[in-house]
């Protein structure tokens, strides 16, 4: 069973500023933010409950369940944090790159503009005729 059909099948809930979240719910947080309410800050949540679960026992013989379900929780908002940051990602290099061809093109508009002016009148003349 993959960890996102497990948190639909067992509709986890992820602690936040603004109450429980639900999984899908992740996906449309900010990153960070300033108020409090982001997947950085549901990830700090989401560990610190890991580690209350995680406490060491000398006397107890069984694993803490709880502990399993945090870790898969931890693991979801991980895994929603590295595609945003994936997605960010990908959308400054399209920009980058957008804004690249945007100088190339404006460059070769000029020279084709200097090349035009080069032409003599009666060069200019047979290309407009030809139109």
């Amino acid at each position: 069973m993959t960890v996102f059909e497990k948190a639909t099948r067992e509709k986890f809930r992820y602690p936040s500023a603004k109450g429980q979240l639900t999984t899908e719910q992740l996906w449309e947080l900010p990153l960070t933010a300033k108020s409090g309410f982001s997947l950085d800050d549901v990830a700090k949540a989401v560990n610190a409950e890991l580690k209350a679960v995680d406490t060491e026992s000398f006397v107890a013989t069984e694993a803490n369940p709880a502990k399993a379900i945090w870790e898969a929780k931890l693991e979801v908002v991980k895994h929603v944090i590295a595609v945003r940051l994936a997605e960010e990602q990908a959308a400054k290099a399209a920009a980058a790159k957008k804004l690249e061809k945007e100088k190339l093109l404006a460059v070769l508009g000029r020279k084709q503009d200097a090349v035009l002016e080069n032409l003599t009148e009666a060069e200019l003349m047979a290309r407009i005729n030809n139109l």
